[in-house]
């Protein structure tokens, strides 16, 4: 029924039944903005109208819900690949999600836990504690791609040195 979307013999409530189910598969596999959505739709041939009417309706439905997308983004990122905030604002915003949603979402993070997943990034890549200057530009990198922002990086590889005492 791929050709339902633009073959003019189906009816509006036809082409609707179609793009309801080109996005619930989509959405079968995880939680997608309404922005994703809309392009999964787009190249499936459904035209803007009635996929505008299938993202209402879904979201009407609360299976698309972006703030709620930002909010589990945000704590994954954080919880299972220790991204900092910059990180995680950055790909939400490319997915399409309104900077105010990326906002709320981040403030829901604990900062504390921020500090903890960049030491805790610091002590999985770095055996020891960066000890000269170009060591520790070596760690400010590695947490910099991870997303964290300078002066939280300062903090954790200070954190770092001060809690694992000089080899020798």
């Amino acid at each position: 029924m791929e050709a339902a979307s633009a073959d003019p013999l189906f009816d509006a409530e036809d082409r609707l039944q179609h793009a309801l189910d080109l996005a619930y598969r989509h959405l079968a596999r995880r939680d997608r903005t309404e922005i994703e959505v809309r392009r999964h739709l787009a190249a499936r041939g459904v035209d803007p109208a009635t996929a505008e009417h299938a993202v209402a309706e879904l979201t009407g439905q609360r299976y698309l819900d972006d703030a709620r997308y930002a909010r589990r983004f945000a704590e994954d990122r954080r919880t299972l690949d220790q991204w900092g905030a910059e990180r995680i604002e950055q790909r939400l915003l490319a997915a399409g999600v309104e900077p105010e949603l990326v906002a709320a979402a981040l403030a829901e993070l604990n900062p504390e836990a921020e500090l903890e997943a960049a030491i805790a990034v610091l002590r999985r890549r770095l055996p020891e504690p960066p000890r000269t200057p170009r060591e520790a530009d070596r760690a400010l990198g590695l947490l910099r791609r991870r997303g964290y922002e300078v002066e939280l990086a300062y903090d954790a590889i200070r954190a770092y040195r001060r809690a694992e005492p000089p080899s020798g």
